[in-house]
Parts: C-alpha cells; sequence; structure tokens
C-alpha cells in the first residue's frame, strides 16, 4: 500500500495550499452538469439519456461545494472524497458518456474539456492515474452493459490529442512552477535579509545594554562575602534593563509588522480608543531607540494645539518610530539637519532638514517593497504607516524639496463634540462605578499637585485624603484601609518608591494589597520596569490630565482586583498539556500556568500529545504549537478529534506565531477550538482557558465516600513545618524560590484531590498524592507529607479508595494551615534580612 499512499499523498500536498478550488469546482460542476444536460433537450434526435449518471454526479458535486458544512470528525477525510469525486465526475462520466453517444465533435470536446479541467484540479501523477482508472472503468461499463457496444472511430483516433493536453498542460504547470517558486525565492530571501537588518538596531541596543549592565555589576568572586551596589550603579543597572526591554519590544513590532503587512492583516478597529496626539506623540519620542545622544538631542516636539484621535496608541507609537528612523537614516551625512514633529489642528508633522526626495521617488513611496535611496530596509515601513492611517480615518502625505526638507504630514478626522463628550461620560461612569464608595490616598509632597489631583478626582465619588509624605502616609495607612494610593515618587526623606517597600513588606498589614499606582517624570519605559519592581500596579506620568488620569488609576484599580483573586478560583485545578517543539518556549507558558496553579504536562511534538492523552485522563484543554517536527499542531489536533476516546472533546488552543487568515482557518479546520499568539501574554491565556476549560462551582463539591476506619493527619508531635530544612534553604538563597514555586502547589493539589476523589478517579487522584507528596517533603510541610504518604500507601497498595470518613478534608486543611505558616514565615524571614 505504500506507492498509493505515496501518490495519494502528492495529491494532498497539491491541494495543501490551494485555497478551496476543489470546493468552487463543486460549484461549478452542479451548474454545468444541470445546464448541459437542459441543453441537449432541445435537439430532435435524443442521445443516450444520462440522467442518473448526470445526477449522481451534481450530488457528488454538492458534497464538494459544502465542505464548510461538513461536521468536524468527517472533515479529515475530504480530500479521499474529492478525490473519488474527480475520477468520477471527469474521466469516468465524460468517457462513457463519449462512447454511449457514439462519438462525435461534441463528445471528443467534452471529454479535452474534462481532462484540461483535471490537468488544473490534480498533479501530473494523479492525472495520468486518474485518465487510466476512469477510462478502463468507463469502458468496462460500456463493453458490459450496453448492447452492440462500437467504439467510434473518430473519437479513439483522437485520443492521442488528450494525452497531448496531458503532457502539454503538465509542462506548462511545471514550467510556471518553477518560475514561481523562484520568484518567491528572491522575494523571501530580499525580505528574510530586510527583516534581518531590521533587527540588528533591537539587537545591537539589547547587545549594548547587557554589556553595560555586565560594567555595572561589581567584579566576579568566590567569596561568600556580600557584594553591595551604588545607588549609581542601581539606576544605571535599571536603565539599561528598561533599554533592553524596549530593545525587545521593538524587535517584536519589526516582526509584527512585517508579517501583518505582508499578509495585509486588517487592524481590530474594536480595540481603538481615544488618545492625545500629544501625549501619544511625546511617548514615541522618548522611547524611541536613539543610537547616540546626537541623535536623541535632533529630534523636537512641538504642540501648537493638541487634538484627540480615535486608534491604537501602539499603531500610532510605531508609525511615528517608522518616520524618525527613516528621517535619522539621511541625516548621517548632514549634521546641522534637524526633526521637528509639529503637533496642530488635527495634524502631526515630521519634518527634517535633510536631503529631501526627487518628485518620482515620492510617487511610489508607500508601495510595498520599496524605500528611497536605501540598500537595506524591509520596504515595508510606510506602507505599514499607510495602511494604520487608513484604519483610524486619517491619511498620510509626503511633500519634499530636494536639498531642503522633507515632511510627512499625518491627517486625523476630527471628534465630534457630541463623540467627544460621549466618550468623556463613557470613561467618567465607569471610573465612578469602580471607585464610588472607596477610599483613595493622594500622598505627594507638592501643596498644589495635591490639591489640583485631588480636584481632577473629585467626580469619581470617592472619599480621598491626602499626605504630605513617606511617613505620614504610612500612618495614615496604619490607622485606616484604602483602596488605592497614588504616590509620588519623588519625595524627601522617604520616597515613593520607599514607601510601596514597606507596605508590600507588609508594615502596615491592612493595607499591604493596596492598588498602589506611581505618580513620576521618570520616562515611561524607565518607569515601567522600576514601579513592576516596586510591586506597584501601574504609574501615572506626570503632567496627566483628568481623563487620562481617570483611566489610568481605573484600569490599575481593575488589574489589582484581578491580580490579587485567589487563582485557584479561576484556574487551580485545571490539567494542561503543552506542546511546543522549543523547551524555552514551554519553559515560559508553563511558569504562566504553573503560577496561576495548573498542573501542566509538557510534550515536545504531536505524537507526545496523542501519547500523553492515552496515559491519562482528566484533561481539562491542550495547549499546541502549530509547527512541531513529526506530527505537527495541525496533524495532532485532527487526530485527537477523530479518536473514539473520551478525550476527543478535549479544547485544544493554538500556539502559533502567524495569525493570517489562513493558518486560523486552518487550525479551526483541524478541530481547535481558539488560538493564542506568540509571545504568549499571560493575561490572554488564563482568558481563553477560562472561556475554554473552566468550571463551575458544583464540580468543587465532594462525592459521599463509604465510612471505615480513619486515617490520622500524621503522628501526635509531628511538627508543621521542618524547620532546620527552611533554615537550609534560607542559608542558600533558596528560600524565596522555594516559597513562590512550591507553597502555593500545596494548596492547589489539594483542592485538586478534592474534585478528583469526587469524580471517583482513582488514578488521577494517586497521581495527585504522588505529586503532594514530592512537594510537601520538599517544601519542608513535616505533618502534611506524613498525612499524604499514610493515604498514598494505603491506596497504591490495596488499590482502592481508603474507608475513613473526611481523609480530604484533613489534607485539605492541613494544606491550608501550611500554606499560611510558610507565608508567615517568609515574612519573618523577609524583616529579618532587611534588618
Amino acid at each position: 500500500m505504500n506507492p498509493l499512499r505515496r501518490l495519494f499523498a502528492h495529491f494532498v500536498t497539491y491541494h495543501a495550499h490551494g485555497g478551496r478550488i476543489v470546493e468552487y469546482s463543486g460549484r461549478v460542476g452542479i451548474a454545468a452538469f444541470v445546464l448541459f444536460y437542459l441543453l441537449r433537450l432541445t435537439k430532435d434526435v435524443a442521445p443516450y439519456n444520462d440522467l442518473w449518471m448526470r445526477s449522481l454526479a451534481v450530488l457528488i458535486c454538492m458534497g464538494l461545494a459544502l465542505r464548510n458544512r461538513w461536521p468536524s470528525r468527517l472533515k479529515p477525510y475530504y480530500p479521499a472524497y474529492s478525490y473519488g469525486a474527480l475520477l468520477y465526475c471527469m474521466p469516468f462520466f465524460f468517457i462513457f458518456t463519449s462512447l454511449a453517444n457514439g462519438g462525435g465533435a461534441v463528445a471528443v470536446s467534452n471529454t479535452l474539456m474534462a481532462v484540461f479541467f483535471l490537468v488544473l484540479l490534480s498533479d501530473w501523477r494523479n492525472t495520468i492515474v486518474m485518465l487510466v482508472l476512469g477510462g478502463a472503468a468507463a469502458t468496462l461499463l460500456y463493453v458490459g452493459f450496453m448492447p452492440n457496444p462500437v467504439f467510434p472511430v473518430d473519437y479513439v483516433g483522437r485520443l492521442p490529442i488528450v494525452v497531448l493536453v496531458v503532457i502539454g498542460g503538465s509542462v506548462f504547470k511545471f514550467s510556471e512552477k518553477q518560475a514561481e517558486l523562484e520568484r518567491l525565492k528572491r522575494t523571501y530571501t530580499a525580505l528574510a535579509g530586510s527583516i534581518a537588518h531590521e533587527m540588528r538596531n533591537p539587537l545591537a541596543q539589547l547587545k549594548h545594554s547587557l554589556e553595560s549592565m555586565q560594567q555595572a555589576l561589581p567584579p566576579p568572586t568566590l567569596s561568600a562575602q556580600a557584594q553591595t551596589l551604588g545607588a549609581r550603579e542601581v539606576d544605571a543597572l535599571y536603565s539599561h534593563l528598561a533599554q533592553s526591554e524596549l530593545a525587545v519590544k521593538r524587535g517584536l513590532q519589526v516582526i509584527t509588522m512585517t508579517l501583518d503587512e505582508v499578509s495585509a492583516k486588517p487592524m481590530d478597529t474594536t480595540a481603538f480608543a481615544y488618545l492625545s496626539a500629544a501625549d501619544a506623540t511625546q511617548k514615541a519620542v522618548q522611547e524611541y531607540g536613539y543610537e547616540n545622544h546626537t541623535d536623541r538631542g535632533r529630534v523636537s516636539v512641538e504642540v501648537i494645539e493638541d487634538f484627540n484621535f480615535r486608534g491604537d496608541e501602539t499603531a500610532y507609537v510605531f508609525v511615528l518610530f517608522n518616520l524618525i528612523k527613516n528621517a535619522l537614516y539621511y541625516l548621517a551625512l548632514y549634521p546641522d539637519a534637524r526633526v521637528t514633529i509639529t503637533v496642530e489642528r488635527q495634524q502631526v508633522k515630521v519634518r527634517d532638514s535633510g536631503p529631501g526626495m526627487a518628485l518620482e521617488v515620492r510617487a511610489r513611496l508607500f508601495e510595498p517593497f520599496t524605500s528611497a535611496g536605501k540598500t537595506d530596509g524591509t520596504g515595508l515601513g510606510l506602507a505599514y504607516c499607510q495602511r494604520v492611517m487608513r484604519a483610524f480615518g486619517g491619511q498620510i502625505g509626503c511633500e519634499s524639496v530636494l536639498g531642503e526638507y522633507t515632511q510627512f504630514t499625518m491627517r486625523f478626522p476630527p471628534i465630534s463634540e457630541q463623540d467627544s463628550q460621549a466618550h468623556r461620560l463613557a470613561v467618567l461612569g465607569k471610573a465612578q462605578a469602580a471607585f464610588g464608595g472607596k477610599r483613595l490616598l493622594i500622598v505627594d509632597d507638592d501643596a498644589a499637585l495635591r490639591t489640583a489631583t485631588r480636584h481632577k478626582l473629585q467626580p469619581l465619588g470617592a472619599a480621598i485624603e491626602e499626605a504630605a509624605d513617606g511617613r505620614g502616609a504610612l500612618e495614615m495607612l496604619a490607622r485606616q484601609r484604602y483602596d488605592l494610593i497614588l504616590l509620588d515618587i519623588n519625595m524627601p526623606e522617604l520616597d515613593g518608591y520607599a514607601v510601596a517597600e514597606k507596605i508590600r513588606q507588609g508594615q502596615v498589614p491592612a493595607n499591604r494589597d493596596v492598588c498602589i499606582v506611581a505618580y513620576t517624570s521618570e520616562p515611561a519605559h524607565l518607569a515601567s520596569v522600576k514601579t513592576q519592581k516596586a510591586g506597584m500596579n501601574g504609574f501615572v506620568g506626570k503632567p496627566c490630565a483628568q481623563l487620562p488620569l481617570m483611566q489610568a488609576l481605573h484600569h490599575a484599580l481593575a488589574h489589582s482586583v484581578a491580580s490579587t483573586r485567589p487563582e485557584a478560583a479561576m484556574l487551580a485545578g485545571l490539567c494542561v498539556l503543552l506542546a511546543d517543539d522549543n523547551a524555552i518556549n514551554r519553559k515560559a507558558v508553563a511558569a504562566y500556568l504553573k503560577h496561576a496553579g495548573v498542573k501542566v504536562v509538557e510534550a515536545g511534538h504531536g505524537q507526545a500529545v496523542l501519547e500523553q492523552l492515552h496515559a491519562q485522563s482528566g484533561w481539562d484543554a491542550v495547549l499546541m504549537d502549530i509547527n512541531m517536527p513529526g506530527m505537527n499542531g495541525l496533524e495532532a489536533a485532527q487526530a485527537i478529534r477523530r479518536s473514539p476516546m473520551a478525550w476527543r472533546d478535549v479544547p485544544i488552543i493554538a500556539l502559533t506565531a502567524h495569525s493570517d487568515q489562513g493558518m486560523i482557518a486552518a487550525a479551526r479546520a483541524a478541530g481547535m477550538n481558539d488560538f493564542i499568539i506568540k509571545p504568549v501574554d499571560a493575561a490572554a491565556l488564563y482568558e481563553k482557558l477560562r472561556q475554554l476549560a473552566g468550571r463551575g462551582a458544583g464540580s468543587m463539591d465532594s462525592a459521599p465516600l463509604a465510612a471505615t476506619p480513619s486515617v490520622e493527619a500524621g503522628a501526635p508531635g509531628v511538627a508543621l513545618l521542618n524547620l532546620e530544612r527552611l533554615e537550609s534553604y534560607r542559608r542558600m538563597g533558596l528560600l524565596e524560590d522555594l516559597l513562590a514555586d512550591y507553597q502555593p502547589e500545596m494548596a492547589r493539589l489539594a483542592e485538586k484531590l478534592d474534585r478528583s476523589v469526587a469524580r471517583q478517579d482513582l488514578q488521577e487522584s494517586l497521581d495527585i498524592l504522588h505529586s503532594l507528596l514530592g512537594i510537601s517533603g520538599e517544601a519542608g510541610a513535616s505533618a502534611l507529607h506524613q498525612l499524604a504518604q499514610g493515604v498514598y500507601v494505603f491506596m497504591v497498595e490495596e488499590r482502592r479508595w481508603p474507608v475513613a470518613s473526611g481523609w480530604v478534608e484533613q489534607i485539605k486543611a492541613l494544606a491550608v494551615q501550611t500554606d499560611q505558616a510558610l507565608k508567615a514565615y517568609g515574612e519573618a524571614q523577609s524583616k529579618v534580612d532587611a534588618i
């Protein structure tokens, strides 16, 4: 059967990237078979009546045309169906009816037409096979069932023409394919080289930042003595870290922009927001990755009249990145040239006093893969800029004079007063709903700024209080619970970072998890890194208008509430199979999942996914990369959906770096439920899992168990924690990692054990207990380890449930106690280390 499989594989490969050509051929066939039959009724002498054969052909073509209506479990068989359909509807039908009708010019033309379509719809190997099989079957049917079969001489004599059509058509297709492959090769080579060049800048910036970090670090030593860094070195490290993150972000933007432009992916306008042109422009100028301070000094922003527009901030910033990069590229030979960005009256102008451009160059400037005077670059930047501006409802144009200047003008549609007021009321309404009845604390050493901020936030309906410095803020936080703190960073004596650190350390227990928003004048990319490290929930740049301030605080509060909810209540207990051939990618996604309390099993390819699904039950979702060696993600998804096992309906989420419509359609056709674009965003990942694999509260209920002898929670006198073991971890500097990894895992496993027992899944419960044993032992949870061990040994030896009542509740309760004890131990050690 191997030759037949290889032959069919050529047919499948031929149509793998052919879009919906077979489906459309089915639609054409329905109309053609019906119309040609009706035409025959106009003849005086009725030829052979092929109504039954033609009706069957129409039904077969309907099956081809209704591809999207096929059930998911049958779609994998569509290629085999289409192969049989082409075999019947082309060579078999037309050769048989031609013989039955006695040949003639019409019969010859019909056969040639069928052969021509067959050449188009199949590779040359299968074209020949179909012609031979179809012709042989038609001849046998004609000889075996027709009375007085006679082979028309004119028809048989013209069969060599059919051979020439097959040979000529195949040669033409082959040569055309070779030419297309050569064009694609040249295009992809140029594109790959261009992307590589575009990536050199962010990678060079990243390399420079890493080298600068190395210089800021103290000399290496094998001594156990602590090494310290001065304030200057710490600031330098944060600055270089922020620059590194920006470089990575820019690199990812280059890749995203290029892929979106090549695939002509439309922008998602549903996520557009109202933006300040001045603020967004300032942000772009601040965050752009300048090669040196000289280039930074060449770029200035002039705000004559700010305005709002509706769009996507990231896309707008990247448009300005492109324009700034192009301007600076041409200024290398013009030391006195400058770049001025002007914001005024629904326009943003980017003007450089550089070499200018000729008229014939400007005429093709916004075409894809076109650049002016550059030996490198993708030639997609300005095409992307034009696509973004059109999505915003605006336009971008260029004017230039050789030897004088070049100016790009972005024109934005005006926002009506009615729309502006509606937007303002919507933002205010959402913020009021979020902050109504809550308590806010403004901490700033500038009394005038405190007053101005208070007035801006007054419409929220919240109780607003003020503190003039960090120590005063801590005193107020010790007396009263607050919902949000707007915290100035630059304050004398006790700055904002120090205040946030003391809050998170628990010096004001009632407000340890309060939402903290920094109010800072630091550059956004630097503030992002520092505030995140300080445990803050967000930051606001000074100065800040009323509406953006409300939006920023609302976003931070919502994010804070979501992040402080027990992860176990959202995703804990889920069992997810993660498949990716890249171990680093798996590690990053697995870290997100484990942080949310999800049990993760990893696999490196599609076959391993099937093996894991066979090995155990209870899967809640499969996260699967599409491009993997051997059996890829699409093939694995098809195999899962075709399986007779219970896990055939498990939700499958595709992980892919390609967001084009073709890939999305292929993933859905393979049976995947949804997809996530790489690099994976944790919030998006959690949301997809909650949507596809979320469980109701009812699944948490435990089923009653038979009553038998109880299982004790460890021998009397067993300590809750093994302090000696924990102390050894602290001495090795591993305590923080230990608590972060193991502490939430024990409570999660206990909850999962509860659900597993409720389902009476003995093997899964054994697996959970096994994991709980290992984790509790490593974490020094002595009592929990001993209790779990007693239950586990009994279940392994007896292969049945413990006959005690309440043993699951004992494990859960002890897991909670252990969790609280580990938290308390970690907090106590943090205070000791701080002293």
